[in-house]
């Protein structure tokens, strides 16, 4: 089972969500996330939020076509997308895909992405997703990399103080048992250019972002 997350992010940076449901797929909606789910004609078992970025009639309609609300006070220690994740975690997924996470206010972004340190702590894979972007946590280890859905390029930035050991192949720039710290760009805007490679490193946690080119 995969929880899919949509949050209430800008719709333009959210691709088209139809393509990622099947039956496998369980969705919740994220304050201004869950108009975007009904408007796509997806139903999701949670909503959740206080539901402060959507008007009174958007209210009212999603009122009257959907009825699973998880009502959160304005005033809260986490935010609605953490409420949200919470809860998917419990329901034990076997991975959970957030949407709608970034573009808009930089300091939600910014917080989106350390959420994904949930998952590490729970071993299960979290991934967000946007219009261009696909952004994951990866551990250590031993990691296959693909030249798939249309991302061109692959950044690896450390989440961790240090990050020890990284090698990668089938990139542009391929590189071999290196070390790197915060405030180093060492490992951005890399090209996969092999139909795979390998991506490994011995210590420390990475942000892995892959990226499409929107102007092709």
């Amino acid at each position: 089972m995969h929880i899919h997350i949509v949050a209430g992010g800008p719709s333009n940076m959210i691709p088209d969500l139809t393509k990622y449901h099947n039956e496998d797929v369980y969705w919740i909606g994220v304050d201004r996330g869950l108009l975007y789910l009904l408007e796509q004609g997806i139903k999701p078992i949670k909503g959740i939020g206080d539901f402060d970025s959507v008007t009174e009639t958007e209210m009212e309609w999603m009122n009257t076509t959907y009825k699973e609300f998880m009502l959160s006070p304005a005033e809260k220690d986490e935010t609605d997308l953490e409420l949200a994740l919470n809860w998917a975690i419990e329901q034990k997924p076997s991975k959970i895909i957030v949407f709608g996470a970034t573009g808009g206010r930089l300091d939600h972004a910014l917080s989106n992405i350390q959420l994904l340190l949930k998952g590490s702590h729970h071993k299960l894979e979290i991934e967000i997703i946007d219009i261009q972007n696909s952004v994951k946590l990866v551990e250590p280890g031993f990691h296959l990399l693909t030249k798939n859905n249309g991302y061109k390029y692959v950044s690896f930035l450390p989440f961790s103080h240090e990050v020890k050991g990284i090698t990668i192949t089938g990139v542009k720039y391929p590189l071999t048992n290196v070390d790197i710290k915060w405030g180093t760009t060492l490992c951005v805007s890399n090209e996969i250019i092999e139909e795979s490679g390998t991506f490994s490193f011995k210590q420390g946690i990475v942000i892995m972002v892959k990226s499409k080119d929107l102007m092709e």
